[in-house]
């Protein structure tokens, strides 16, 4: 889905930032993330920093706010991942995000591919040690959605994940979940051939297999399921779901029906993983 097409006759403030935040359902002392799109909202009067004020008023003093400041991307010529610096490499996922990152009240995890960055009262906690500890498989790198990460703590804090004018085709928490599913088919497989299916494993500069599955179609399920809660911010459709329920709902739905979700490749992978012969 492209982002939505804003109404620019549509002005929208903080303060109708911070309202639609708190009809979605967050509260002062809430961890909230968020992915957007400015244009899509209409005429935001201040910019950037007008939606992240507006959130940050949302969950008060007590709360934090963070957003995807992904660095790495596909680039001709490519990137080096040598060249990535925490404090300078830009976020290429909108202006919000660059803007975000460069506020000083703002803290950045280090990891190159799966940044975030994040303001408030337990931004430090959220975006320290990125991969430093209980690294996954992952076709980012084993350090991206770690268990040492803000992507776990995200999980874990029930935080309110939300979404402006886009849907869940940039649901980053999306690689959290996929990696989460090869976690838990490595622990179970025999150990014969876990190292093979390790090595069959998709990584940035290498073919292989990966759980991708229909991200929109799994919004739309989970929406039919309650479990999304929509608003406006101007013309934006404002989307939030609490992490909780997207990870532990989603990996249910996926484990309950693969062959409705994965390619023919992971279904024959984590057929492996079982113990299974291909095809069984």
């Amino acid at each position: 889905m492209e982002p939505e097409k804003g109404d620019p006759k549509i002005k929208v403030r903080r303060a109708d930032v911070a309202q639609a935040a708190r009809d979605v359902g967050i509260v002062p002392g809430d961890t909230v993330m968020f992915h957007s799109s400015l244009s899509s909202m209409g005429t935001v009067v201040g910019g950037a920093n007008t939606v992240i004020d507006g959130f940050l008023e949302a969950v008060g003093p007590e709360g934090t706010v963070a957003v995807p400041t992904l660095w790495w991307h596909q680039t001709d010529p490519p990137l080096r991942m040598a060249d990535w610096d925490p404090d300078t490499s830009p976020s290429y996922p909108g202006l919000i995000t660059e803007t975000f990152r460069r506020r000083p009240d703002s803290v950045r995890s280090n990891n190159p591919t799966h940044s975030i960055s994040a303001i408030g009262a337990r931004a430090v906690e959220l975006t320290r040690d990125h991969g430093k500890a209980g690294l996954r498989v992952c076709i980012f790198g084993d350090r991206a959605f770690a268990r040492e990460s803000p992507w776990e703590r995200l999980y874990r804090w029930n935080a309110a994940y939300c979404f402006i004018g886009v849907d869940f085709t940039v649901n980053t928490m999306s690689h959290y979940i996929e990696t989460r599913i090869v976690e838990a088919a490595l622990r179970k497989a025999p150990r014969t051939v876990r190292d093979d299916l390790i090595a069959q494993i998709q990584r940035m500069d290498k073919a292989g297999v990966w759980p991708w599955y229909d991200r929109p179609a799994m919004c739309d399920l989970l929406a039919e399921r309650g479990l999304v809660r929509f608003g406006k911010i101007g013309s934006a459709t404002l989307r939030c779901i609490r992490a909780r329920d997207m990870v532990d709902k989603t990996r249910a739905i996926l484990r309950a029906r693969p062959e409705q979700w994965f390619r023919p490749d992971m279904l024959a992978w984590l057929a492996v993983a079982q113990g299974k012969e291909a095809g069984e």
